[in-house]
């Protein structure tokens, strides 16, 4: 139906998450109107993404340098570590602005199911990172039975680490409804509660 070079463009579309074929014709039909100039530096932020990029051989954060921006930086407090699942979940809560110490990114969850050990993330770094210098760790993996089964493999390796090792809170969001929702929320909204006071 369309020449090999656009269906070709097509496919590699149907690869982005969430996009479907009509969706990956418009892009690539889209393309054809597009200036040359601009389909270079689009194709250059494509190549640079895939060179340039790598992890940060402190955190496992993205970074173009060998330190990612979080960890040069020395306003941060490097004495409380939050340990996240991919890096993109440092975004959001670095969006939350309340939290300034560093991050540690394990790059995935445990599961068997999927074939997923814990030798296969990045846990032997995080337990080297760990000295008496360090008071704290967050852990922040998903509220998901991985993400449950990797908090509490982690909360048993850093118990003889002798720092303080917290989870953080989960439970309903705001403008959400108990009968919305489910049975693990509930359960971890009841664990999290706090008392509530008048002041």
């Amino acid at each position: 139906m369309y020449p090999k070079s656009l269906e070709d463009l097509i496919e590699y579309f149907k690869l982005l998450p969430g996009v479907g074929a009509k969706t990956a014709e418009r892009y690539a039909l889209l393309m054809l109107d597009t200036s040359e100039e601009d389909i270079q530096g689009f194709a250059k932020a494509l190549v640079d993404c895939k060179t340039k990029i790598h992890t940060c051989h402190i955190c496992g954060n993205y970074s173009e340098d060998e330190t990612c921006l979080i960890c040069h930086d020395t306003s941060r407090n490097k004495n409380e570590i939050c340990v996240v699942q991919s890096a993109k979940d440092i975004i959001a809560m670095e969006k939350t602005r309340e939290f300034t110490g560093v991050y540690h990114v394990l790059h995935g969850v445990i599961s068997p199911r999927k074939g997923i050990l814990p030798e296969d993330l990045n846990i032997s770094e995080l337990m080297n990172r760990i000295d008496e210098n360090v008071q704290e760790v967050i852990i922040a993996t998903n509220l998901t039975l991985e993400g449950e089964t990797t908090a509490l493999y982690l909360a048993k390796l850093l118990e003889e680490k002798g720092c303080l090792v917290t989870r953080i809170a989960h439970g309903l969001p705001m403008g959400g409804h108990l009968d919305y929702a489910d049975e693990l929320t509930l359960i971890k909204a009841l664990e999290g509660r706090k008392q509530m006071k008048n002041d």
